[in-house]
Protein backbone atom coordinates (compact mmCIF):
# COMPACT_ATOMS: atom_id res chain seq x y z
CA UNK A 1 0.00 0.00 0.00
CA UNK A 2 1.21 3.32 -0.70
CA UNK A 3 0.48 6.39 0.59
CA UNK A 4 -0.02 10.24 0.05
CA UNK A 5 3.22 11.66 -0.91
CA UNK A 6 4.37 8.63 -1.75
CA UNK A 7 4.17 8.99 -5.21
CA UNK A 8 7.41 9.71 -8.00
CA UNK A 9 8.91 12.95 -7.10
CA UNK A 10 11.53 14.86 -9.44
CA UNK A 11 13.17 15.66 -6.38
CA UNK A 12 15.67 13.54 -4.15
CA UNK A 13 13.88 11.71 -1.83
CA UNK A 14 15.53 11.22 1.68
CA UNK A 15 13.74 9.00 4.20
CA UNK A 16 14.65 9.66 8.05
CA UNK A 17 13.54 6.24 10.77
CA UNK A 18 13.01 7.91 13.98
CA UNK A 19 11.74 11.03 15.24
CA UNK A 20 14.51 11.27 18.31
CA UNK A 21 17.88 13.72 18.62
CA UNK A 22 19.13 12.60 15.23
CA UNK A 23 16.27 12.04 12.94
CA UNK A 24 14.70 15.42 14.02
CA UNK A 25 18.40 16.83 13.78
CA UNK A 26 18.47 15.36 10.21
CA UNK A 27 15.15 16.66 8.92
CA UNK A 28 16.02 20.62 10.41
CA UNK A 29 19.34 20.33 9.08
CA UNK A 30 17.53 19.81 5.10
CA UNK A 31 14.57 22.26 5.69
CA UNK A 32 15.97 24.05 2.81
CA UNK A 33 17.67 21.87 0.58
CA UNK A 34 15.91 20.24 -2.51
CA UNK A 35 14.76 17.40 -0.87
CA UNK A 36 11.80 15.67 -0.32
CA UNK A 37 11.79 14.23 3.06
CA UNK A 38 9.71 11.22 4.73
CA UNK A 39 9.85 10.69 8.47
CA UNK A 40 8.91 7.70 9.55
CA UNK A 41 8.21 7.44 13.35
CA UNK A 42 6.74 4.48 15.48
CA UNK A 43 5.67 7.71 17.90
CA UNK A 44 3.86 10.88 17.22
CA UNK A 45 6.06 12.73 19.14
CA UNK A 46 10.50 13.63 20.14
CA UNK A 47 11.15 12.69 23.12
CA UNK A 48 14.08 14.34 25.16
CA UNK A 49 14.94 11.07 26.97
CA UNK A 50 17.54 12.63 29.31
CA UNK A 51 14.73 13.85 31.45
CA UNK A 52 11.92 10.94 31.23
CA UNK A 53 13.48 10.04 35.14
CA UNK A 54 11.98 13.09 35.60
CA UNK A 55 8.57 12.42 34.41
CA UNK A 56 8.40 8.66 36.79
CA UNK A 57 9.16 11.12 39.84
CA UNK A 58 6.71 13.67 38.93
CA UNK A 59 8.75 16.78 38.60
CA UNK A 60 7.63 17.33 35.03
CA UNK A 61 5.14 16.55 32.57
CA UNK A 62 5.09 14.30 29.74
CA UNK A 63 4.36 17.13 27.92
CA UNK A 64 7.19 19.24 28.31
CA UNK A 65 10.27 16.57 27.21
CA UNK A 66 7.48 15.23 23.99
CA UNK A 67 6.56 17.82 21.87
CA UNK A 68 4.28 16.63 18.45
CA UNK A 69 7.33 15.98 15.92
CA UNK A 70 4.67 17.22 12.73
CA UNK A 71 3.94 20.30 14.92
CA UNK A 72 8.21 20.73 15.65
CA UNK A 73 8.46 20.59 11.92
CA UNK A 74 5.93 22.27 10.69
CA UNK A 75 7.49 24.87 9.35
CA UNK A 76 9.83 22.43 6.98
CA UNK A 77 7.73 22.48 4.21
CA UNK A 78 9.90 19.62 2.30
CA UNK A 79 9.02 17.41 5.27
CA UNK A 80 5.86 15.00 5.80
CA UNK A 81 5.71 13.31 9.58
CA UNK A 82 4.25 9.70 8.79
CA UNK A 83 3.65 7.31 11.39
CA UNK A 84 3.99 3.91 11.56
CA UNK A 85 6.56 0.87 12.42
CA UNK A 86 9.37 0.72 9.94
CA UNK A 87 9.18 -3.60 9.75
CA UNK A 88 11.52 -3.80 7.01
CA UNK A 89 14.51 -2.09 4.64
CA UNK A 90 14.88 -3.15 1.38
CA UNK A 91 18.37 -1.54 0.32
CA UNK A 92 18.79 -3.00 -3.19
CA UNK A 93 15.43 -1.46 -4.36
CA UNK A 94 15.70 1.30 -1.87
CA UNK A 95 12.06 0.87 0.01
CA UNK A 96 10.89 0.61 3.55
CA UNK A 97 8.21 0.00 4.70
CA UNK A 98 6.54 0.79 7.84
CA UNK A 99 2.89 -0.34 9.61
CA UNK A 100 0.20 1.13 11.16
CA UNK A 101 -2.70 -0.64 12.39
CA UNK A 102 -2.16 -4.08 10.24
CA UNK A 103 -1.44 -1.61 6.96
CA UNK A 104 1.69 -1.95 5.23
CA UNK A 105 3.10 1.12 3.66
CA UNK A 106 6.09 0.87 1.21
CA UNK A 107 7.86 4.72 1.04
CA UNK A 108 10.67 4.84 -1.81
CA UNK A 109 14.40 6.46 -1.32
CA UNK A 110 17.47 7.89 -2.65
CA UNK A 111 18.74 8.47 0.88
CA UNK A 112 18.63 7.11 3.52
CA UNK A 113 18.90 7.71 7.36
CA UNK A 114 18.19 5.36 10.08
CA UNK A 115 18.03 6.79 13.51
CA UNK A 116 15.65 4.32 14.82
CA UNK A 117 17.61 4.26 18.59
CA UNK A 118 17.27 1.51 20.99
CA UNK A 119 15.56 -0.22 23.46
CA UNK A 120 15.99 -1.26 27.08
CA UNK A 121 17.85 -4.86 27.33
CA UNK A 122 17.57 -7.31 29.84
CA UNK A 123 20.86 -9.29 28.29
CA UNK A 124 18.65 -12.21 27.15
CA UNK A 125 16.43 -12.51 29.99
CA UNK A 126 12.95 -10.28 28.25
CA UNK A 127 10.95 -11.93 31.11
CA UNK A 128 12.34 -9.66 33.76
CA UNK A 129 10.47 -6.53 31.76
CA UNK A 130 7.32 -7.78 33.31
CA UNK A 131 8.19 -6.86 36.73
CA UNK A 132 11.47 -4.65 35.87
CA UNK A 133 10.28 -1.84 33.42
CA UNK A 134 12.51 0.48 31.41
CA UNK A 135 13.04 3.77 31.06
CA UNK A 136 13.11 4.26 27.37
CA UNK A 137 9.23 5.71 26.50
CA UNK A 138 7.00 7.76 27.66
CA UNK A 139 4.58 4.91 28.92
CA UNK A 140 7.87 3.23 30.95
CA UNK A 141 7.83 6.59 32.50
CA UNK A 142 4.43 6.80 33.53
CA UNK A 143 4.11 3.22 34.50
CA UNK A 144 6.93 3.54 36.81
CA UNK A 145 5.43 6.64 37.95
CA UNK A 146 2.10 4.70 38.82
CA UNK A 147 4.33 1.55 40.34
CA UNK A 148 6.28 4.35 42.35
CA UNK A 149 3.68 6.57 44.27
CA UNK A 150 1.55 3.29 44.60
CA UNK A 151 3.38 1.88 46.40
CA UNK A 152 3.48 4.41 48.98
CA UNK A 153 -0.25 4.30 48.48
CA UNK A 154 -0.54 0.51 49.24
CA UNK A 155 2.18 0.49 52.42
CA UNK A 156 -0.58 2.94 54.31
CA UNK A 157 -3.39 0.41 54.23
CA UNK A 158 -1.45 -2.37 55.00
CA UNK A 159 -1.09 -3.89 58.49
CA UNK A 160 1.62 -6.25 57.82
CA UNK A 161 4.69 -5.09 58.93
CA UNK A 162 6.41 -7.94 56.24
CA UNK A 163 4.60 -6.36 53.49
CA UNK A 164 5.21 -2.85 54.08
CA UNK A 165 8.68 -2.97 54.40
CA UNK A 166 8.49 -4.65 50.83
CA UNK A 167 6.12 -2.17 49.49
CA UNK A 168 8.82 0.73 50.65
CA UNK A 169 11.48 -0.92 49.03
CA UNK A 170 12.54 0.29 45.86
CA UNK A 171 15.92 -0.85 43.62
CA UNK A 172 17.11 0.32 41.11
CA UNK A 173 19.34 -2.00 38.69
CA UNK A 174 22.01 0.02 36.31
CA UNK A 175 24.66 2.10 38.07
CA UNK A 176 25.10 4.62 35.26
CA UNK A 177 23.40 7.96 34.18
CA UNK A 178 19.65 6.81 34.43
CA UNK A 179 20.12 4.68 37.67
CA UNK A 180 21.89 7.42 39.47
CA UNK A 181 19.76 10.07 38.49
CA UNK A 182 16.53 7.59 39.22
CA UNK A 183 17.82 6.28 42.94
CA UNK A 184 18.52 10.24 44.00
CA UNK A 185 14.83 11.28 42.56
CA UNK A 186 13.24 7.95 44.67
CA UNK A 187 14.83 8.81 47.67
CA UNK A 188 14.46 12.69 47.51
CA UNK A 189 10.65 11.42 46.53
CA UNK A 190 10.42 9.71 49.94
CA UNK A 191 12.28 11.96 52.30
CA UNK A 192 11.24 15.66 50.84
CA UNK A 193 7.73 15.49 49.08
CA UNK A 194 6.20 12.77 50.60
CA UNK A 195 7.31 13.52 54.28
CA UNK A 196 4.33 13.99 56.43
CA UNK A 197 1.52 12.93 53.98
CA UNK A 198 1.07 9.49 55.53
CA UNK A 199 -0.67 8.49 58.78
CA UNK A 200 0.24 4.91 58.60
CA UNK A 201 3.87 5.51 57.55
CA UNK A 202 6.88 7.01 57.17
CA UNK A 203 7.68 7.71 53.43
CA UNK A 204 11.35 8.54 55.22
CA UNK A 205 11.80 4.94 55.91
CA UNK A 206 11.72 3.90 52.76
CA UNK A 207 14.99 1.68 50.81
CA UNK A 208 16.15 2.82 48.02
CA UNK A 209 19.15 -0.26 46.69
CA UNK A 210 21.25 0.49 43.73
CA UNK A 211 22.85 -2.50 42.03
CA UNK A 212 25.39 -2.96 38.96
CA UNK A 213 27.10 -5.84 38.42
CA UNK A 214 30.02 -3.20 37.49
CA UNK A 215 32.86 -2.64 40.22
CA UNK A 216 32.03 1.52 40.58
CA UNK A 217 29.26 3.71 40.14
CA UNK A 218 28.87 5.43 36.55
CA UNK A 219 32.01 3.75 35.26
CA UNK A 220 31.82 5.78 32.22
CA UNK A 221 32.77 9.00 33.67
CA UNK A 222 35.52 7.64 36.13
CA UNK A 223 36.82 6.31 39.24
CA UNK A 224 36.55 10.05 41.04
CA UNK A 225 33.29 10.84 39.84
CA UNK A 226 32.08 7.56 40.47
CA UNK A 227 32.82 8.04 44.26
CA UNK A 228 31.49 11.79 44.38
CA UNK A 229 28.08 10.49 42.75
CA UNK A 230 28.43 6.91 45.12
CA UNK A 231 29.23 9.25 48.16
CA UNK A 232 26.19 11.65 47.69
CA UNK A 233 24.12 8.92 46.99
CA UNK A 234 24.77 7.30 49.76
CA UNK A 235 24.32 10.52 52.14
CA UNK A 236 20.73 10.64 50.71
CA UNK A 237 20.45 7.07 52.19
CA UNK A 238 20.21 4.92 48.88
CA UNK A 239 22.32 1.85 49.68
CA UNK A 240 24.84 0.87 46.90
CA UNK A 241 25.48 -2.63 46.23
CA UNK A 242 28.04 -3.19 43.24
CA UNK A 243 29.63 -6.59 41.85
CA UNK A 244 25.74 -7.62 41.93
CA UNK A 245 24.03 -9.58 39.17
CA UNK A 246 20.56 -9.48 38.74
CA UNK A 247 19.53 -13.60 38.33
CA UNK A 248 16.00 -13.22 38.36
CA UNK A 249 13.01 -11.37 39.01
CA UNK A 250 9.77 -11.32 40.01
CA UNK A 251 6.33 -9.87 41.31
CA UNK A 252 7.61 -9.97 44.90
CA UNK A 253 11.45 -9.45 44.55
CA UNK A 254 14.49 -9.99 42.50
CA UNK A 255 17.51 -12.64 43.41
CA UNK A 256 20.96 -11.35 43.11
CA UNK A 257 24.49 -12.92 42.69
CA UNK A 258 27.44 -10.86 44.47
CA UNK A 259 30.91 -11.56 43.08
CA UNK A 260 32.13 -13.73 45.79
CA UNK A 261 29.53 -16.31 44.61
CA UNK A 262 27.31 -15.49 47.63
CA UNK A 263 23.21 -14.99 46.83
CA UNK A 264 20.43 -12.69 47.98
CA UNK A 265 16.52 -12.36 47.62
CA UNK A 266 15.70 -9.00 47.73
CA UNK A 267 11.60 -8.62 48.73
CA UNK A 268 10.30 -5.38 46.58
CA UNK A 269 7.55 -4.65 44.64
CA UNK A 270 8.91 -1.61 42.95
CA UNK A 271 11.57 -2.66 40.80
CA UNK A 272 13.20 -0.19 37.92
CA UNK A 273 15.74 -1.52 35.32
CA UNK A 274 18.27 0.71 33.74
CA UNK A 275 21.36 -1.66 33.27
CA UNK A 276 22.00 -1.69 29.00
CA UNK A 277 20.64 -0.66 26.04
CA UNK A 278 19.65 -2.83 22.95
CA UNK A 279 20.03 -1.19 19.15
CA UNK A 280 16.34 -1.18 17.08
CA UNK A 281 16.70 -4.69 15.55
CA UNK A 282 16.56 -2.67 12.04
CA UNK A 283 20.24 -2.54 12.55
CA UNK A 284 20.47 -6.63 11.84
CA UNK A 285 18.25 -6.19 8.94
CA UNK A 286 20.95 -3.73 7.23
CA UNK A 287 23.59 -5.72 8.41
CA UNK A 288 22.29 -8.58 6.78
CA UNK A 289 22.11 -6.67 3.43
CA UNK A 290 25.00 -5.38 3.33
CA UNK A 291 27.88 -7.46 5.25
CA UNK A 292 28.08 -4.79 8.19
CA UNK A 293 28.96 -6.45 11.41
CA UNK A 294 26.88 -5.53 14.64
CA UNK A 295 28.21 -5.46 18.05
CA UNK A 296 26.44 -7.25 21.34
CA UNK A 297 23.92 -4.50 21.00
CA UNK A 298 23.00 -4.90 17.77
CA UNK A 299 24.37 -1.68 17.00
CA UNK A 300 25.74 -1.60 13.07
CA UNK A 301 29.58 -1.14 12.22
CA UNK A 302 29.44 1.78 10.31
CA UNK A 303 32.43 3.12 7.80
CA UNK A 304 34.41 6.10 8.49
CA UNK A 305 31.46 7.88 7.00
CA UNK A 306 28.57 6.58 8.74
CA UNK A 307 27.39 4.74 5.84
CA UNK A 308 27.24 0.68 5.31
CA UNK A 309 29.35 -1.46 3.12
CA UNK A 310 28.31 -1.48 -0.86
CA UNK A 311 25.32 1.61 -0.15
CA UNK A 312 26.92 5.13 0.22
CA UNK A 313 23.31 6.22 0.47
CA UNK A 314 22.52 4.60 3.35
CA UNK A 315 23.51 6.16 6.99
CA UNK A 316 23.26 5.17 10.35
CA UNK A 317 23.63 7.10 13.07
CA UNK A 318 22.82 7.45 16.95
CA UNK A 319 22.54 4.52 19.28
CA UNK A 320 21.76 2.28 16.17
CA UNK A 321 25.71 3.06 15.05
CA UNK A 322 28.53 1.38 16.42
CA UNK A 323 31.59 4.26 16.13
CA UNK A 324 35.02 4.30 18.34
CA UNK A 325 35.04 6.91 20.58
CA UNK A 326 31.17 7.95 20.16
CA UNK A 327 29.24 7.21 23.23
CA UNK A 328 25.40 6.40 23.32
CA UNK A 329 24.44 9.65 24.01
CA UNK A 330 22.04 12.50 22.33
CA UNK A 331 25.50 14.27 21.03
CA UNK A 332 26.49 11.08 18.96
CA UNK A 333 23.30 10.94 17.37
CA UNK A 334 22.56 14.65 16.85
CA UNK A 335 25.92 15.36 15.11
CA UNK A 336 26.19 12.22 13.15
CA UNK A 337 22.82 13.54 11.59
CA UNK A 338 24.21 16.65 11.30
CA UNK A 339 27.16 15.24 8.89
CA UNK A 340 24.80 12.81 7.31
CA UNK A 341 22.74 15.85 6.10
CA UNK A 342 25.79 17.61 4.92
CA UNK A 343 26.91 15.24 2.67
CA UNK A 344 23.91 14.56 1.27
CA UNK A 345 23.38 18.59 0.64
CA UNK A 346 26.83 19.00 -0.73
CA UNK A 347 26.20 15.97 -3.17
CA UNK A 348 23.02 17.13 -4.44
CA UNK A 349 25.40 20.49 -5.63
CA UNK A 350 27.82 17.99 -7.34
CA UNK A 351 30.20 17.13 -4.69
CA UNK A 352 32.14 13.59 -5.17
CA UNK A 353 30.68 10.74 -2.96
CA UNK A 354 34.09 9.64 -3.00
CA UNK A 355 35.84 12.30 -1.68
CA UNK A 356 33.77 12.17 1.75
CA UNK A 357 35.91 13.14 4.88
CA UNK A 358 35.06 10.40 7.59
CA UNK A 359 33.19 11.76 10.58
CA UNK A 360 34.61 13.56 13.34
CA UNK A 361 33.03 13.49 16.85
CA UNK A 362 33.41 16.48 19.22
CA UNK A 363 33.15 15.12 22.73
CA UNK A 364 31.01 17.67 24.78
CA UNK A 365 31.48 16.12 28.01
CA UNK A 366 29.04 13.81 29.95
CA UNK A 367 26.50 14.87 33.24
CA UNK A 368 24.75 13.35 35.81
CA UNK A 369 22.52 14.73 38.30
CA UNK A 370 22.68 13.12 41.80
CA UNK A 371 20.25 15.01 43.60
CA UNK A 372 19.07 18.31 44.17
CA UNK A 373 22.45 21.41 43.63
CA UNK A 374 24.22 17.87 43.13
CA UNK A 375 25.61 16.53 39.89
CA UNK A 376 28.68 15.34 38.11
CA UNK A 377 30.10 16.57 35.09
CA UNK A 378 33.09 15.55 33.07
CA UNK A 379 34.12 17.57 30.21
CA UNK A 380 37.69 17.05 28.39
CA UNK A 381 39.97 16.90 30.90
CA UNK A 382 38.12 18.45 33.55
CA UNK A 383 36.24 16.86 36.05
CA UNK A 384 33.90 18.66 38.53
CA UNK A 385 31.19 18.02 40.57
CA UNK A 386 28.53 19.25 43.19
CA UNK A 387 26.44 22.76 42.83
CA UNK A 388 28.54 24.37 39.87
CA UNK A 389 27.89 20.46 38.00
CA UNK A 390 24.19 20.91 38.88
CA UNK A 391 23.67 24.08 37.54
CA UNK A 392 25.84 23.42 34.45
CA UNK A 393 23.36 20.02 33.68
CA UNK A 394 20.49 22.74 34.17
CA UNK A 395 21.57 24.95 32.05
CA UNK A 396 22.44 22.23 29.05
CA UNK A 397 19.38 20.04 29.03
CA UNK A 398 17.35 23.34 29.04
CA UNK A 399 19.31 24.33 25.64
CA UNK A 400 18.58 20.98 24.20
CA UNK A 401 14.84 21.03 25.24
CA UNK A 402 12.45 21.41 21.79
CA UNK A 403 10.58 24.98 22.28
CA UNK A 404 10.80 28.19 24.00
CA UNK A 405 7.59 26.75 26.18
CA UNK A 406 8.73 23.51 27.19
CA UNK A 407 11.92 25.75 28.38
CA UNK A 408 10.04 27.42 30.73
CA UNK A 409 7.53 24.99 32.20
CA UNK A 410 10.56 23.07 32.57
CA UNK A 411 12.09 25.60 34.68
CA UNK A 412 9.33 26.80 36.70
CA UNK A 413 8.76 22.95 37.33
CA UNK A 414 12.30 22.61 38.57
CA UNK A 415 11.99 25.95 40.70
CA UNK A 416 9.02 24.79 42.28
CA UNK A 417 10.79 21.29 43.01
CA UNK A 418 14.15 22.18 43.94
CA UNK A 419 13.89 25.19 46.40
CA UNK A 420 10.65 23.85 47.90
CA UNK A 421 9.15 19.88 48.03
CA UNK A 422 6.41 20.52 45.37
CA UNK A 423 6.42 18.41 42.72
CA UNK A 424 3.68 19.19 40.44
CA UNK A 425 2.93 15.99 38.59
CA UNK A 426 2.34 13.47 40.97
CA UNK A 427 -0.57 12.13 39.21
CA UNK A 428 -1.21 8.36 38.74
CA UNK A 429 -4.14 5.84 37.07
CA UNK A 430 -4.32 2.35 37.45
CA UNK A 431 -4.13 2.70 33.50
CA UNK A 432 -0.50 4.01 34.01
CA UNK A 433 0.61 1.31 36.23
CA UNK A 434 -0.92 -1.82 34.84
CA UNK A 435 -1.80 -1.55 31.32
CA UNK A 436 1.55 -2.52 29.42
CA UNK A 437 1.29 -5.83 31.30
CA UNK A 438 -2.33 -6.65 30.69
CA UNK A 439 -2.23 -5.93 26.94
CA UNK A 440 1.02 -8.35 27.32
CA UNK A 441 -1.53 -10.94 28.61
CA UNK A 442 -4.23 -10.01 25.97
CA UNK A 443 -2.02 -10.50 23.13
CA UNK A 444 -1.03 -13.78 24.58
CA UNK A 445 -4.55 -14.93 24.66
CA UNK A 446 -5.37 -13.70 21.31
CA UNK A 447 -1.84 -15.97 19.93
CA UNK A 448 -3.06 -18.98 21.79
CA UNK A 449 -6.70 -18.71 20.55
CA UNK A 450 -5.41 -17.58 17.19
CA UNK A 451 -3.31 -21.39 17.36
CA UNK A 452 -6.62 -23.05 18.34
CA UNK A 453 -8.68 -22.08 15.54
CA UNK A 454 -5.67 -23.10 13.21
CA UNK A 455 -5.20 -26.56 14.65
CA UNK A 456 -8.74 -27.22 14.78
CA UNK A 457 -9.48 -26.21 11.09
Amino acid sequence: MTHPGATPSDKHKVVIVGSGFGGLTAAKKLKRADVDIKMIAKTTHHLFQPLLYQVATGIISEGEIAPLTRVVLRNNKNCQVLLGEVTHIDLARKTVDSVLLGHTYRTPYDSLIVAAGAGQSYFGNDHFAEWAPGMKTIDDALELRGRILGAFEQAERSSDPERRAKLLTFVVVGAGPTGVEMAGQIAELADHTLKGSFRHIDSTKARVILLDAAPAVLPPMGEKLGRKAAARLEKLGVEIQLGAMVTDVDRNGINVKYGDGSTKRIECQTKVWSAGVSASPLGKIIADQSGAEIDRAGRVKVLPDLTVPGYPNVFVVGDMASVDGVPGQAQGAIQGARYASKLIKAELKGADPAAREPFQYFDKGSMATVSRYSAVAKVGPLEFGGFIAWLAWLFLHLIYLVGFKARLTTALSWVGTFIGSHRGQLTITEQQAYARTRIEQLEEIAERAEEAEITAS
